[in-house]
């Protein structure tokens, strides 16, 4: 497979020739972020732990070079900080017994250019090589600049995918924003409650972030564990830990659909619902 970079890689935990690991996969997440696919599609993830049929292949798009560091690696070049964070990347897929791990080594810089093709074209490359049903992202909600240009690019390259092959599920999922504000029938609830202990080996893969200075492991598992707790108002806990995700798939299936407007139609009939409830007890 011809790749933009020539630094980019593509790692096969159990050594199956690429093409061929590349064609079994069944689920796949696609992250910003080296440490992006274990905190957001931890769903798919276990999906494929736990199957004989199912595969996940990670897709990490920049080089991590930019990375937040503190205490042992707080001064690391970012060259340094970019071997570090690809080798945690592949110590998770391992872990994680991932089909294939597909690292694109772009700056972070390079991806949130409007006129970069580079990364759409790799990806279309990748989700022709492979066959997913259900592929995890970033939610167009998220705060994380970086994150938007992917899922951008993840849209764009499967619009331009012959129509046989956008006929997938895509879920924009929760990193740098929660997606609890949606309203509850239009969430994507994902319950991984059964993988709690390899949810926590996954994360704590990633010395250089945890130790380094930014507890995400605590507040990933946080996030989630609240999620379950506050998804009903009036019945028991029905499961431990859920990840939240929006809907991304009419996106793909429409790709005349404006995606701005798309995801606007989630805040305003979230706002329409908080004015329908403030108006039932006037003058509180």
């Amino acid at each position: 497979m011809n790749l933009a970079n020539k630094t980019a890689e593509i790692f096969v935990p159990d050594h199956l020739p690429v093409e061929k690991a590349l064609a079994r996969t069944t689920h796949m997440g696609i992250g910003a972020h080296p440490d992006d696919l274990e905190f957001m599609a931890l769903h798919g993830i276990l999906e494929c732990y736990w199957s004989d049929q199912n595969w996940f292949t990670g897709v990490t798009i920049t080089d991590g070079s930019r990375s937040v560091r503190a205490s042992k690696y707080a001064d690391y070049t970012g060259e340094q900080m970019r071997a570090v964070r690809r080798k945690e990347q592949n110590k998770a897929a391992v872990l994680g017994e991932y089909s294939t791990m597909v690292c694109l080594d772009y700056p972070s810089s390079a991806i949130k250019e409007p006129s970069h093709r580079g990364l759409i074209e790799d990806l279309k490359a990748l989700l022709s090589a492979t066959s997913p049903g259900i592929i995890y992202t970033h939610n167009p909600a998220d705060k994380h600049d970086t994150h938007i240009a992917v899922v951008m690019a993840v849209i764009q390259a499967l619009r331009e995918l012959p129509e046989a092959l956008r006929k997938k599920t895509l879920y924009g999922c929760e990193v740098w924003r929660g997606l609890d504000w949606m309203l509850d029938e239009e969430k994507i609830v994902l319950d991984v409650s059964a993988g709690a202990n390899l949810g926590v080996s996954l994360m704590g893969v990633y010395d250089s972030q945890v130790f380094g200075g930014k507890r995400y492991d605590l507040a990933t598992m946080g996030r989630k564990h609240a999620n379950a707790t506050f998804l009903s108002s009036h019945g028991t806990d029905q499961a431990t830990l859920l990840e939240y995700a929006m809907d991304l798939t009419p996106l793909i299936h429409n790709p005349s659909l404006d995606i701005a407007g798309y995801v606007a139609g989630f805040i305003n009939r979230f706002g329409e619902d908080v004015k329908g409830k403030i108006s039932r007890h006037p003058g509180r």
